[in-house]
């Protein structure tokens, strides 16, 4: 049986906004590889400097730690005293906003990309992802576009996330499913 899917009709041009010119991302790229994706720890401050210049919202008090991707800083938003633990992974196609006194543990992944595989060539279904107030964000997490994660709530090491939660629970597994109250 011959498959439907068409990936020489997928058109990258579409559906995707870069939200900034080729040079930008291209320097934008060697800075990220040289100072963020290295091991070598170096001080969050200088990282929310960089970030910074290159378009994000940054609070205060962030720490960032090493090996963290973030892909389009301009598409970035972080409130005051976020933790951004090792290896986590911020593909923000769309808008990413993080509140204040948020943590992202280690090998997060927020995943603001997506194709639509209910048409042929694949197209984009990208989204904006939201972490609001207080929320805690367990090791190796997936988290989808289009989601929107609710104060306090804590989401377990290991969960999938694909649709928005609610805010003050604890949720956990894939699919994620409540457990209980944070509070």
């Amino acid at each position: 049986m011959l498959s439907r899917v068409r990936l020489d009709e997928f058109d990258a041009s579409k559906g995707l906004n870069r939200g900034t010119g080729k040079l930008k991302e291209i320097l934008w790229y060697a800075v990220k590889v040289l100072f963020f994706l290295s091991p070598v720890p170096y001080p969050s401050g200088f990282k929310r400097s960089l970030l910074i210049l290159f378009g994000a919202k940054i609070g205060k008090g962030v720490i960032i730690k090493p090996r963290v991707n973030i892909h389009f800083p301009w598409k970035l938003k972080v409130g005051n005293h976020v933790w951004i633990g090792e290896e986590a992974f911020l593909l923000n196609f769309e808008l990413l906003t993080i509140g204040d006194h948020v943590c992202i543990s280690q090998r997060t992944f927020l995943c603001g990309g997506n194709h639509d595989y209910k048409i042929h060539s694949m197209p984009y279904r990208n989204g904006p992802i939201v972490l609001k107030n207080g929320c805690w964000v367990g090791a190796n997490v997936f988290i989808g576009p289009n989601v929107s994660i609710g104060t306090d709530t804590i989401i377990c090491a290991g969960s999938t996330i694909t649709q928005s939660l609610a805010e003050n629970g604890i949720y956990k597994g894939n699919p994620a499913v409540y457990l209980k109250n944070r509070w």
